[in-house]
């Protein structure tokens, strides 16, 4: 786990706001934030190289980071896993994503949609995929 010297006031999820998968994503993790308890950051944003200098631009693209406000930052299943611990309505995949040694499936399951995420989305429609 990488630890950045910026400890974010919220939870911060950082994202590929160019991807419409992603942006998608994200937008159903907007839904269940009912507290309100997130920061959605696009990778693109200045703030994030600025704020996160030690999380690589290629990890960015490859995986969603939620840095915690310790400054924690855990990517792909490791941060579907902490974010399933943090949102209420994700508590029932809490169960699922919990499950005793369980973690490596979740990372190469993740690892999977992430590498097909252009695939699964249809294509890019939008003109913004670089992929």
């Amino acid at each position: 786990m990488t630890v950045t010297r910026t400890k974010p006031a919220r939870d911060t999820v950082l994202y590929d706001g160019e991807c419409g998968f992603c942006r998608r994503r994200v937008a159903n993790l907007r839904t269940v934030d009912l507290r309100h308890a997130l920061d959605f950051v696009s990778l693109h944003d200045a703030r994030v190289s600025r704020d996160f200098p030690e999380l690589s631009r290629d990890r960015l693209l490859e995986e969603m980071v939620v840095v915690d406000t310790s400054g924690r930052a855990r990517g792909g299943a490791a941060a579907m896993r902490y974010l399933s611990r943090r949102l209420p309505l994700m508590w029932p995949l809490a169960l699922l994503l919990h499950i005793p040694g369980s973690l490596p499936a979740w990372n190469w399951l993740y690892r999977l949609v992430a590498r097909n995420r252009m695939r699964l989305s249809g294509g890019c429609h939008d003109g913004t995929c670089r992929l």
